[in-house]
């Protein structure tokens, strides 16, 4: 299991197929993203967009640092300074954000909201900051700068439970897409934490409820909530069974009141909403560490930065090769071409290396035939296709996320 985990470090995979660095020249838990691992987070952004909207989020975005007074109101300051970063603007004391939910919330207080237009589901894939210790720094797992897929959804109480079970759906629908099993954790009120002891009941209470609607196992985890509320963690498996913390769900009571957070109720009176603090991978960095090492860098179809790479048995086959080559990427197929003067025995090494899915070999035969020959990174051949049949091949496999 230590030498399959040496041979999986995302790390080393992560130089071996060039999608990034954490380079000490540019600061310790800061990642450098290549053009190859940047389209591997862009396909993963893009997919939660989809996800989100299809669900009925709305997509938000706030800034990166925010007055110190918000950080106070919070009680970020007082439970998470040491965590974070500070700098000054015009004399004022700004904090740089290690959190997603303040902007959040002063999205809701911009207007006048009625119990008809609850709930409301703010999507934001946040880059936050948190001070990390350098002694825990590690690749893509622990960082200084991440991104969440982060979320807050403001309800009545009475939703809460119908909330908490699509959140949960929408993790386990995640986790099948990308190929993890989970386990679940019911995390409770911490020594340190904020809101009263009513609040702190009936939001672990939802919790656990969801939990045993949708038929979910779980283990309790004493004393780790947040400082503002219980949650439920999912801890993903990789393919050598260890447990990575991603996708989470947060009940919080507490800074609706904080930041004064009403609805107008069927009633005509003003109500207070709970808010739901959300992640479905997690951090984007983390998650995508625990990726190439579960895939040990041969990502499906789907994911793959690069599908299928054209290689030429000699030089008479580059005209034909660059009109496929152009069609694929006019087709929208992530494609790369080896046209240079190598043996195709070595062209075919540094595919394998690159762990790319399928190689379409192209010599006389292929050039006469107007086809392509793929080859598979297991070695199935799949035999002379024409290109359109293969463009068609590697549109259902990212329509079916193979």
């Amino acid at each position: 299991m230590l030498e399959e985990a040496k041979k999986r470090d995302h790390r080393k995979l992560g130089r071996e197929l060039d999608l990034f660095q954490v380079n000490d020249e540019a600061g310790a838990g800061l990642v450098i993203f290549h053009p190859k691992g940047m389209l591997l987070r862009y396909i993963i952004e893009e997919w939660e967009r989809k996800e989100h909207l299809k669900r009925g989020y709305d997509m938000v975005m706030g800034p990166q640092i925010l007055k110190v007074d918000l950080w106070k109101k919070s009680g970020h300051f007082d439970h998470y300074r040491d965590n974070m970063y500070f700098t000054e603007v015009d004399g004022q004391t700004y904090g740089i954000k290690p959190m997603n939910c303040l902007s959040h919330m002063l999205i809701y207080k911009s207007k006048i909201r009625s119990y008809r237009d609850l709930p409301l589901r703010y999507f934001e894939l946040g880059t936050v900051h948190r001070h990390e210790k350098t002694g825990v720094l590690h690749g893509l797992m622990r960082v200084r700068q991440f991104t969440q897929d982060d979320a807050h959804i403001l309800c009545m109480p009475e939703q809460l439970n119908a909330e908490i079970r699509a959140i949960a759906d929408f993790v386990n629908y995640a986790m099948g897409i990308f190929g993890f099993e989970y386990e679940v954790e019911l995390s409770t009120r911490p020594e340190h934490s904020i809101g009263s002891d009513s609040d702190w009941d009936l939001a672990t209470h939802a919790l656990e409820n969801a939990l045993q609607d949708n038929n979910i196992s779980y283990e309790v985890n004493e004393g780790d909530g947040a400082f503002y509320g219980p949650k439920i963690d999912f801890k993903l498996k990789d393919a050598l069974k260890r447990k990575w913390q991603c996708a989470t769900i947060q009940c919080d009571f507490t800074l609706p009141e904080r930041f004064d957070l009403s609805y107008i109720g069927a009633d005509g009176e003003k109500h207070r909403p709970v808010m739901l603090h959300r992640v479905i991978l997690g951090a984007i960095e983390r998650f995508m560490g625990v990726l190439i090492e579960h895939y040990a860098g041969a990502f499906p179809v789907w994911l793959a930065p690069t599908q299928c790479v054209l290689l030429t048995v000699t030089d008479k086959q580059i005209p034909y090769a660059r009109t496929v080559y152009e069609r694929f990427i006019e087709a929208g197929i992530r494609c790369e071409a080896y046209l240079d003067n190598e043996k195709l025995g070595y062209k075919i090494r540094q595919a394998q290396m690159q762990k790319i899915p399928y190689m379409l070999v192209i010599g006389d035969k292929e050039v006469a035939a107007q086809t392509v020959s793929p080859r598979a990174r297991d070695g199935q051949n799949l035999g002379a296709l024409p290109v359109e049949q293969f463009i068609a091949f590697i549109r259902e496999m990212c329509e079916k996320k193979q």
